[in-house]
């Protein structure tokens, strides 16, 4: 596809101008919000699907983590190709892959081919949040990186909010097919607006020497090397992958726990849940914000605001749903819970771009989203399905919340080789600094 796109050359990290940086920010977070939007319209309609075609929880758990399966899957090999041939069309195909996958769900007729076309919409989701991180740390200075990340990462809490909430209000008036079919549109129409929009930055070369750069074998060498040369970014993505276990049980399942055990409707039960979800999303921006802040004076912050967020979300959670009957008491322990349990949202995205070297960074993003989704996304409603068939709901819902402690044992770990990692890349981001001569956009 000869489309033409523009470069902007702003360097690996010269910030664009404000106006331009925050117009392209403006568009990367309505097509985020979008993508969750798509992403999680599902979880609200489980009573609907359940009773079309009597699914097991086990079954309709999977229809979430499929498509985090297959956005696990296709994250680096798509992230490693945006890094090296262009952002801007990446995500132009991207999002025209997952939007009419997503319209497609609404003719399928059996659960196989539901579950079929939710994979196709992970595809096509599989390297957005990377490349699309990439994209903003190129746009906006260091000293901002975890707050612009964290503001572009809330956009996923509230396409998660729009979408269980879409998801079971129209399925109630019109139903469930009708709710994939109207999600699946704004993301056609955001994507042409991207592309016409929003000018390529520069590719920035491989840490190789220039006689080898054709060289593919070499170049992937250096990738490879580059990319396992950081030991904090690669612990902190372990640790991100059990926080998200959390995150994701709690967002996938809430809506039909609310619906089994508050005697609610699914549509009244979708909303409740979105507000925890939306608690969530807040909880993202103040995270990223306040490591930043602190980041000048304790050089760790990034990873150990997680940590702190990380074992408060099991304390909470695993007290609401194993110590507190359903009622107003322990809906107030799942809202404390949920503005703790995206705390690594931004802050760790931050600390993975932050240690590797700027050729790669849509690269890097897409092995923290590997881990994420693979492990994370998709085993939280997997396994708290699984669980939920043999224990109850509610064990579930208590145990999984356990993993957080895990993923604040792994931040703790990164943060032993952060600021050796840092040094490594600031030297390799400064020698490409004065190398880097200006190139008409």
């Amino acid at each position: 596809m000869a489309f033409h796109t523009p470069t902007i050359d702003v360097g690996p990290d010269r910030p664009a101008a404000p106006l331009y940086a925050w117009s392209v920010f403006a568009i990367l977070f309505a097509l985020m919000v979008v993508d969750y939007v798509d992403r999680q319209v599902v979880v609200s309609m489980f009573s609907h699907l359940k009773a079309q075609w009597d699914l097991s929880d086990g079954q309709l758990g999977a229809l979430v983590s499929v498509v985090s399966v297959t956005v696990a899957l296709g994250a680096v090999p798509l992230s490693l190709l945006a890094d090296r041939w262009s952002r801007v069309k990446s995500i132009f195909l991207m999002a025209l892959v997952w939007s009419l996958a997503t319209i497609s769900c609404a003719f399928a007729a059996s659960y196989s081919q539901l579950l079929t076309a939710r994979s196709v919409i992970g595809l096509g989701e599989a390297a957005y949040g990377t490349v699309g991180a990439a994209f903003l740390a190129t746009l906006f200075p260091m000293r901002m990186r975890s707050s612009v990340l964290g503001a572009f990462f809330l956009a996923a809490i509230l396409g998660s909010v729009l979408g269980i909430m879409l998801g079971g209000f129209i399925a109630e008036r019109w139903g469930w097919q009708a709710g994939f079919g109207a999600v699946g549109v704004p993301g056609l129409v955001l994507a042409f607006v991207f592309l016409f929009v929003v000018r390529d930055y520069k590719t920035v070369a491989l840490p190789v020497a220039s006689s080898e750069r054709g060289n593919a074998r070499v170049a992937a060498r250096a990738i490879v090397a580059s990319l396992l040369r950081p030991r904090s970014a690669l612990i902190a993505c372990v640790g991100a992958g059990f926080q998200l276990l959390t995150l994701s049980m709690t967002y996938a399942w809430l809506p039909t726990y609310f619906t089994r055990y508050y005697g609610i409707a699914p549509d009244l039960a979708g909303a409740k849940a979105a507000l925890v979800v939306l608690v969530g999303g807040v909880g993202a921006l103040i995270w990223g914000v306040v490591a930043d802040r602190l980041t000048p004076r304790f050089a760790r912050a990034r990873l150990f605001v997680p940590v702190v967020g990380a074992v408060l979300t099991t304390v909470f959670m695993a007290a609401a749903f194993g110590l507190l009957p359903p009622g107003n008491a322990q809906f107030a322990l799942i809202i404390a819970g949920g503005l703790m349990m995206a705390v690594n949202v931004g802050p760790i995205t931050a600390v993975v771009i932050d240690v590797v070297h700027p050729s790669i960074r849509a690269t890097a993003a897409s092995v923290l989203s590997l881990v994420q989704n693979l492990f994370g996304l998709a085993g939280g409603p997997l396994l708290a399905g699984l669980l939920s068939d043999k224990y109850g709901l509610p064990f579930a819902l208590t145990v999984v919340p356990a993993f957080s402690l895990l993923a604040a044992v792994f931040f703790a770990l990164a943060a032993r080789t952060y600021v050796s990692d840092l040094k490594e890349a600031e030297s390799a981001r400064a020698q490409l600094d004065k190398g880097l001569a200006p190139q008409p956009a």
